[in-house]
């Protein structure tokens, strides 16, 4: 972060660490009610701040559709494109990175005079654990 001008307050670093410890995706204000038991003072303000600034450096991404964030896996290449497969069941949210897929959406987006800056894109629907317990 040092080399980005980037600095790791602490409030970015408790929410940074409350991320790390949670698995899955979790909201902003149940991140805001765990913040609370360690920092009392802690506003939403707090961590919309710091999920802002970590999700800019690239540790986190925000799950536009249902309102959550998940911890990014490839801490070294924070600008590479996002594929969540999410368990509308469970909860679970798996990062997966496919570089055909990424090469088609960017090629359809060229054909179209369209230049991708970003880009997350989000699946919906079961995992294996849950299927699995629907099969029995």
């Amino acid at each position: 972060m040092s080399k980005k001008g980037a600095r790791l307050t602490k409030a970015r670093e408790q929410v940074f660490l409350l991320l790390a410890k949670h698995e899955g995706a979790i909201g902003a204000y149940d991140l805001l009610d765990k913040l609370k038991k360690s920092d009392s003072s802690a506003k939403p303000a707090t961590i919309y701040r710091a999920l802002d600034f970590l999700s800019k450096q690239g540790f986190v991404h925000k799950i536009e559709s249902i309102n959550a964030f998940v911890m990014c896996h490839h801490f070294g290449d924070c600008n590479h494109p996002v594929q969540l497969l999410i368990c509308d069941k469970c909860g679970q949210v798996e990062e997966i990175q496919s570089n055909n897929f990424d090469l088609a959406l960017r090629s359809m987006a060229d054909a179209n005079g369209f230049s991708i800056t970003h880009q997350i894109v989000e699946a919906h629907g079961h995992c294996q654990s849950c299927q699995s317990c629907q099969i029995e």
